[in-house]
């Protein structure tokens, strides 16, 4: 699974444990150069030593709320390499309030931040990326089993991660002609950082465990795994698609 030669953003990393991370380190490893991202000042001093790790040329503020900050990175790209070959977009918020209440009781700007933050900002980093993936690339975004069943204390990030994945599969329908392969990585459930802020994660990662065919929950390296094989050229024919990572999780009923 070569990436020698191939340029990739990745959008998410906040610490080691992140999803984000876990892919960016196997993009690395198998040749990959990286442009990385950390969220703002606190951050930074999280996420360099690991730009520093993956020999990252480019490392660049992103928080998608503010105004013009997901622009300046792909103009950075753009003057620094001239191209891109591949997107990993790994963020998603909802405030607290909104993501430990009932879905019928969030509020509307709780919901449309959610939705924002956690969906329409791959679109747009795909509107971004296109000119740049002159010749082919892909876009990678992360989801989760509660966008389809429904997962007890998921709450408003069931329906925000559906809109993600109906998203993915227009995507892949609208950049197929240009070659850009579009798909969603769904894990398991992973003790990450944000994940963290979901109410009863320890006892849903528990349940999760118990109820895989192999009795087990997955790793941010499997994860990255099968994200480096996606941005691959041996991938070449697959877009659209829901990406389970999972030990099987999403099989049982």
């Amino acid at each position: 699974m070569s990436l020698e030669g191939k340029k990739g953003l990745v959008v998410g990393i906040a610490n080691r444990d992140s999803i984000a991370f876990g892919c960016a380190a196997a993009f690395r490893a198998a040749g990959a150069e990286l442009a990385v991202t950390y969220l703002n000042a606190k951050a930074d001093s999280f996420v360099r030593p690991l730009a520093e790790e993956l020999a990252s040329p480019i490392v660049v503020p992103c928080d998608v709320r503010e105004p013009g900050q997901l622009e300046a990175v792909f103009a950075r790209i753009r003057d620094t390499w001239g191209r891109l070959d591949f997107v990993l977009h790994s963020i998603a918020f909802a405030p607290k309030e909104d993501l430990h209440s009932r879905v019928v009781d969030c509020s509307q700007a709780g919901f449309a931040l959610a939705m924002d933050v956690s969906c329409h900002s791959f679109i747009r980093m795909a509107h971004l990326a296109e000119p740049l993936m002159g010749h082919g690339g892909c876009l990678l975004t992360v989801t989760f089993y509660g966008s389809e069943k429904v997962v007890e204390d998921y709450n408003l990030m069931g329906p925000v991660k559906a809109a993600l994945e109906a998203s993915v599969r227009s995507m892949a329908a609208e950049l197929g002609p240009r070659r850009i392969r579009v798909h969603a990585l769904s894990p398991g459930p992973l003790k990450t950082r944000a994940a963290s802020g979901i109410e009863g994660f320890d006892e849903l990662m528990e349940r999760a465990r118990a109820r895989t065919p192999e009795h087990r929950l997955v790793s941010v390296e499997d994860v990255g795994n099968l994200a480096t094989f996606l941005v691959g050229d041996g991938a070449a024919a697959l877009t659209g698609n829901i990406e389970y990572v999972d030990a099987g999780y999403h099989i049982v009923g």
